[in-house]
């Protein structure tokens, strides 16, 4: 029997619907650790960013373009989020990422912090940074070498407007054996890090298909698009 009700009644859950279940997965994967969920907003509307935001208290929401956040985060300024740039950053857009994002978690080489931290407004607090490993070494992704983590850490040290708060990563998928022990390099890496440098807690790694098993390796925070929002909408033509 068809009428009217029903596209309404087969459609998808949304992601009201579906963060619960996420977060429940989270915390049992976490085994009483605190691990944070990062909502990947990239290529969603404002509107559906409210929705979560309002409807279930969801505050942390990461963008890969800086355009587009700054628009959204426009739209939403009435609500208390925290916006994250987890896509490349080009030395082009420091002044806007500076004064549109709360976290970096994309950084990448020591260019990007001089003019992060001269654009940075004292009155925002520090730039929080998270720097970004290329942990397979894949030519097509962004991201610093595991040598190269430490040099850049201490860089971003002698800024006062900059504050290193960790790694992030984001593995080739594929192989589970694989996959565990990218995860388990970063955990090293991040453990090195943080006995070097107090303020460092932060350690993002896992998406929607591999989250739990990035927990399992020592993730403190988890980006979660797909499986929270769908999928991506196609692009405009």
């Amino acid at each position: 029997m068809t009428g009217a009700g029903t596209p309404q009644d087969a459609r998808t859950p949304g992601p009201a619907e579906a963060l619960p279940s996420i977060a429940a997965r989270i915390e049992a994967a976490a085994g009483g650790r605190e691990v944070r969920l990062l909502a990947v907003s990239k290529t969603r509307t404002a509107a559906e960013i409210r929705r979560l935001a309002e409807r279930c208290g969801q505050r942390h929401f990461g963008e890969n373009y800086v355009q587009e956040a700054m628009a959204k985060r426009a739209d939403l300024e009435d609500l208390p989020l925290v916006w994250h740039l987890i896509g490349h950053l080009q030395s082009n857009k420091c002044r806007e990422a500076a004064e549109t994002f709360d976290w970096i978690e994309s950084i990448d080489r020591e260019k990007l912090l001089a003019p992060l931290d001269r654009y940075r407004a004292p009155a925002r607090g520090p730039l929080e940074l998270l720097i970004q490993v290329n942990i397979d070494a894949e030519p097509s992704k962004s991201g610093c070498r595991p040598e190269q983590v430490g040099a850049l850490a201490s860089a971003i040290a002698g800024f006062p407007r900059l504050r290193l708060r960790g790694l992030m990563a984001i593995p080739a998928p594929g192989d589970p054996h694989r996959l565990a022990a990218a995860f388990a390099a970063m955990r090293r890496l991040f453990e090195a890090l943080r006995r070097d440098h107090p303020t460092v807690d932060t350690l993002s790694m896992g998406m929607s298909e591999d989250f739990e098993l990035a927990i399992a390796h020592g993730a403190t925070e988890v980006r979660i698009g797909t499986a929270l929002f769908g999928p991506r909408p196609p692009r405009a033509p």
